[in-house]
């Protein structure tokens, strides 16, 4: 067998195929090299108990505890039984419940004293955190125990703990690692030999086995120092490999015309650029005069004026001769973009129409709703370059739209987008067209350099003169009703005082589609009180007919008509409705000054970034803005930490690194968009910027003195096994 071939060795060979299935189906792995590459989430010491008290609900856990009491608890009069055992680690304690003809085994075996291994799925009943029908291995086996041999195995050792599920517990996985753990010295190292030898790293078949099998907490640390710089740096090879394939191609320089249409812009500004727009403006337009195409990232906080560095960056192509098209992930959303640009540049927006600027062009709407003779038109402005702006959907990459001579695509909220729609629109130019991609998310400098580390990063912190401070709290609707008593009385007299107000809910309503059945059937399983998530319809009728009657009340949410989505919106922004009770599709773009309050329903079934981005369509004028978290979860949960968290701070680039924290590790690559689960599995972004860092560097050298990786196979192999067909067409599309 050669040296490659080993690790992509069919684990059913080896392993049986029932295990071999169980690890395919649910774990995702297949291959030897998939599980040698499947690291211990952790380790548990010989003697040492595990911490009961963060056990997070909800997961798979598998932790090492000791038996403080069981019994047998009758039911049914006498015809049901339960066992109820209670682990302890000397600081917590933890229940397990087994229920039926399941209760005799352990009955017998989990006496006080005992230790043992037990992995199931955490869930609270009572208010107590519990396992249901768990499996276990006894640690402190007798002789007639079935253990002994693990306890042989794990004598005096760490103890593995994998990430398991529920139909494999961590144990079995650590024998099926033993079985293929010889394989280890058959893997190929992707480090170069220099690389490897000038940083002091242990062989990548000794990291393995380190890793796997430590016999002490320095084994641990070594092995991961040299797991996290694989990780780091053949991710890191892979973009340097397309910002350099980038640099390849051609593309048509775009240099605004002095006394143009950018200039005409600039002069009729009621305001000055902030430091940053200006900064951001300049790295911008160096991109856009170079005969490369421009690939780069504007990041800003929610009301930082991207739309404004966006539009100047359009004015500077249709100056140069070129077209620019902006891609927004929904009609509202185009809708306002379309309209708010066009107020921005008054008659410099009606070029060849009566009444318009010699200097203008025309700006067009292109969405799938609209009707057909505008439609045609839309198309017709496109093809012969009379429109030198486009604000569209996702129809604006339809085969049957055409441009005239497309200079720049500039990408709205990014993450929205899949990897064939962008790569569509960009394939509209007679040469590959300039690219500015936009996301109000703040990403920390980590992510930017592995999610899009292809795309050179500007960053607008810095908010225009006259944007109000937003105060947010959390309101406990369960736990104290009369917070939300309170919270609509705040709505109304904001409304008194002559603004609007914003209700969001996460739902419809009851007519939902099939998909948002099966999504509330979820959110209802999972939630303790068996209740779906709040819906629009429901709250927009219970705040008409209650609380807040009287007030001018209107509803918005996605599986609206788009000319009634559009009525609704104009006529808020017009004032002449006092409350919009919404579902997300306010999240970004809305651009409402008036609106000064926010109340956010069922605040817990939010991410964080999503709840700060819909905090930011509060706050927007001169007056102060006001958030409400309403939530009906527990207070020591970890949803209520999260809304806190929110609650505490405006820095969205703070709430990002909270939010990064909380997701699973290595869920980097963008695994919506590649449709492939993440390669990293010891690297974590928040905490290895220096490691990220260093290994971009060395990814640079590498590629700039072998681009084709001609000279070092080993890294290719890595590369390829990295790159799987799909992954490889995010990045080279991204």
């Amino acid at each position: 067998m050669d040296r490659v071939s080993a690790f992509d060795e069919p684990l059913r060979k080896l392993l049986g195929g029932a295990t071999a299935k169980v690890m395919a189906e649910h774990l995702d792995l297949h291959t030897v090299g998939d599980l040698l590459h499947h690291y211990p989430r952790r380790y548990e010491e010989r003697g040492q108990l595990t911490a009961l008290g963060d056990l997070p609900l909800d997961e798979h856990v598998t932790v090492v505890a000791q038996v403080a009491d069981a019994r047998i608890m009758v039911f049914n009069n006498g015809r049901g039984k339960r066992l109820e055992v209670t682990l302890t680690d000397g600081s917590g304690r933890l229940q397990l419940v087994f229920f039926g003809h399941g209760v005799h085994k352990p009955h017998k075996e989990l006496l006080p004293g005992r230790r043992a291994m037990f992995a199931g799925k955490v869930s609270v009943f009572n208010r107590k955190m519990q396992l249901a029908h768990p499996t276990y291995q006894l640690l402190d086996a007798t002789d007639a125990d079935e253990a002994t041999e693990a306890v042989d195995a794990f004598a005096g050792r760490l103890l593995p703990i994998y990430p398991a599920c529920k139909q494999l517990d961590s144990w079995r996985i650590a024998k099926a690692v033993d079985t293929v753990l010889p394989s280890a010295g058959d893997a190929v190292d992707p480090l170069p030999p220099s690389l490897r030898e000038g940083r002091g790293f242990t062989s990548l078949p000794e990291a393995l086995l380190k890793i796997h099998r430590p016999q002490t907490k320095a084994d641990i640390a070594d092995a991961r120092d040299r797991l996290k710089w694989d990780e780091a740096f053949v991710l890191q090879v892979a973009l340097a490999r397309r910002r350099f394939a980038d640099t390849q191609l051609p593309a048509v320089a775009r240099v605004p015309a002095h006394g143009g249409l950018l200039d005409a812009f600039d002069a009729k500004l009621p305001f000055t650029l902030t430091e940053g727009q200006e900064k951001v403006s300049k790295e911008i337009f160096d991109d856009l005069a170079t005969e490369h195409p421009m690939h780069r990232l504007l990041q800003g906080e929610v009301g930082s004026g991207k739309t404004l560095v966006a539009l100047r960056a359009m004015l500077a192509v249709v100056d140069a001769g070129g077209q620019a098209a902006m891609l927004a992930p929904t009609e509202v959303l185009a809708q306002q973009h379309h309209r708010s640009i066009t107020e921005m540049m008054g008659e410099l927006a009606e070029g060849g129409m009566l009444g318009g600027s010699d200097l203008g062009t025309k700006v067009v709407l292109l969405t799938g709703s609209m009707g057909t003779a505008a439609r045609r038109q839309a198309l017709l402005d496109l093809v012969t370059g009379e429109a030198g702006i486009v604000i569209g959907t996702h129809a604006l990459i339809e085969d049957k739209v055409q441009f005239h001579d497309l200079g720049l695509v500039v990408v709205d909220e990014q993450h929205r987008f899949g990897v064939e729609q962008r790569d569509a629109l960009r394939s509209k130019g007679k040469q590959p067209p300039h690219l500015l991609v936009m996301t109000a998310t703040p990403i920390p400098r980590t992510v930017a350099m592995t999610v899009f580390g292809d795309l050179e990063t500007s960053v607008l912190d810095q908010l225009p003169a006259g944007r109000s401070p937003i105060a947010s709290h959390v309101v406990p609707a369960k736990d104290k009703p009369h917070f939300l008593t309170r919270a609509w009385e705040r709505v109304r007299e904001e409304v008194e005082s002559g603004h609007q107000a914003y209700v969001v809910c996460p739902r419809i309503g009851d007519d939902d589609d099939e998909t948002e059945k099966k999504n509330k059937k979820k959110a209802a399983e999972e939630d303790g009180e068996k209740r779906p998530p709040l819906a629009v319809v429901e709250i927009a009728d219970q705040l008409t007919k209650g609380p807040l009657a009287g007030l001018r009340i209107a509803v918005l949410h996605g599986r609206m008509n788009p000319d009634d989505k559009d009525d609704v919106m104009r006529r808020f922004a017009a004032g002449q409705v006092d409350v919009l009770v919404a579902t997300t599709v306010i999240e970004v773009g809305v651009n409402v000054p008036n609106a000064t309050a926010m109340v956010i329903m069922d605040a817990d079934r939010f991410g964080v970034s999503q709840l700060h981005q819909l905090r930011g369509r509060v706050g927007r004028g001169s007056a102060a803005g006001l958030c409400l978290l309403v939530s009906e979860a527990h207070e020591a949960s970890p949803a209520r930490a999260r809304l806190s968290a929110v609650a505490a701070t405006l820095d969205g680039f703070e709430l990002s690194r909270i939010d990064l924290e909380q997701r699973r590790e290595g869920d980097v690559l963008g695994q919506a968009q590649s449709g492939v689960r993440s390669s990293l599995r010891v690297l974590t972004v928040i905490d290895d910027e220096e490691v990220i860092a260093a290994a971009r560097e060395e990814a640079v050298a590498v590629v700039t003195a072998d681009p084709e990786l001609t000279h070092l196979p080993e890294l290719r192999t890595a590369l390829d096994a990295l790159l799987d067909k799909e992954r490889e067409e995010y990045l080279d599309k991204g």
